[in-house]
């Protein structure tokens, strides 16, 4: 079965209520992310104000996607820094302008065979050069802002 990472906006989506744009551009693909994505995600959540990845939710929309963080489902798949690290130096220092977050992304994407899918506002010329460099497939999805 075919597998796609998702970035952390994406994420946020898919454990909050997934939209049909959203699911027919996963196309009943195991569903992946990165520790930083996750992380970064956990991080907004937290926040009082739901930073920028949840500004404008609703208190009970935040709760939902709180409880999905906080217990992960099985369906969605983070691989070890341990795994990945080593990669990640090495495509740090190959690829000019690829941070630490899209290195892991596109070692992630190596380890599983899978489809990077990154929110729009995401999209970076460092991790989309990198992907075509080695092969692996991105695309980035629009994403509508939700209204308070």
């Amino acid at each position: 079965m075919a597998v796609t990472l998702l970035d952390d906006h994406l994420l946020r989506d898919w454990l909050a209520e997934p939209d049909a744009s959203l699911r027919r551009a996963l196309n009943r693909a195991r569903v992946a992310t990165t520790n930083l994505w996750y992380a970064r995600l956990c991080k907004s959540a937290a926040g009082s104000g739901g930073g920028a990845l949840l500004g404008t939710w609703s208190a009970t929309e935040r709760d939902v996607l709180i409880a999905g963080l906080v217990a992960l489902p099985d369906t969605v798949e983070v691989v070890s820094m341990q795994q990945l690290s080593w990669r990640m130096g090495q495509l740090v220092h190959s690829y000019g302008g690829l941070s630490t977050l899209g290195a892991e992304a596109i070692a992630a994407g190596e380890h599983l065979g899978a489809k990077l899918l990154v929110s729009a506002r995401d999209d970076g010329p460092g991790i989309r050069n990198a992907c075509a460099a080695l092969g692996i497939k991105y695309s980035t999805l629009e994403r509508l802002p939700r209204l308070p």
